[in-house]
């Protein structure tokens, strides 16, 4: 049996990864920021098609987790096609800008960081666009992705910044568990219960919370741009705060202090 890797084994392995991710050109941070940003969309219609199938025989509490269920297989396209969510470079990036120990190694995070932000609601906005055109989804799947960006918009801004910590610290934990894993069919089980549990929740994940306020725009439902630019601003924050913070700092100290 293959011994468990050690906290310094999955801390060197994302150094390495962030490095990688830190190197690579502006071009290739886009496309794989693109990529990642429409293949969470069909997450998102997944949750809203299985969500729609179940209402009418179900209570609406057995929609939301059939819902769910659905949308970890979006998280899973994510992770196994290794393209990047906003949040997927909380981690091995920040790593390797620990381990540079220079100021410098900031404005290559930054850059990241931004490009994959844009290029995520860029390649989710084109794909949300191609899925509202009526007639692509079956059924009121429609009507209930309308309602899901409704059910977000009404959250007050505290809920909205906590549920947006604790997005940031679960998918800053998947980065940190895949170093821990080696098969691919690890990668997705890991990737899907994520998946699944955020949904669950729902937590607030600036990209994919996001994308669903654009869908209920686009398809009429009661929210607005100020709405999606308000869920981007405190999610984020909430996201950055968890991620960097209780996941990644955290898991920096854990080596430096077993060193």
């Amino acid at each position: 049996m293959a011994r468990a890797p050690s906290p310094e084994d999955i801390y060197g392995s994302a150094r390495s990864e962030g490095e990688r991710r830190l190197s690579s050109s502006a071009l290739e941070q886009a496309s794989t920021g693109f990529i990642a940003g429409v293949t969470i969309v069909f997450g998102i219609v997944a949750l809203g098609v299985a969500r729609e199938l179940a209402a009418p025989d179900f209570a609406s509490g057995v929609g939301q987790l059939v819902g769910a269920l659905a949308f970890g297989i979006g998280l899973v396209f994510v992770v196994v096609g290794r393209t990047e969510l906003f949040t997927e470079n909380f981690f091995d990036p920040v790593a390797a800008a620990v381990a540079r120990r220079r100021l410098g190694a900031l404005w290559p995070l930054a850059r990241l960081w931004l490009l994959v932000l844009v290029l995520n609601f860029a390649g989710g906005a084109l794909m949300a666009a191609v899925f509202t055109v009526p007639g692509t989804l079956p059924g009121r799947a429609h009507h209930t992705l309308a309602l899901v960006a409704e059910e977000i918009a009404a959250k007050d801004g505290l809920a909205t910044f906590t549920r947006g910590i604790a997005a940031g610290t679960l998918l800053t934990l998947l980065s940190y568990l895949l170093h821990a894993v080696e098969s691919v069919g690890s990668r997705m089980l890991l990737a899907y219960v994520v998946g699944f549990f955020l949904a669950l929740g729902p937590f607030d994940h600036v990209v994919v919370s996001g994308l669903h306020l654009l869908f209920g725009i686009w398809l009429g439902a009661p929210v607005s741009y100020p709405d999606l630019g308000l869920n981007i601003v405190l999610s984020g924050a909430g996201n950055l705060l968890g991620g960097l913070l209780l996941m990644t700092l955290t898991h920096a100290v854990q080596v430096k202090g077993s060193g």
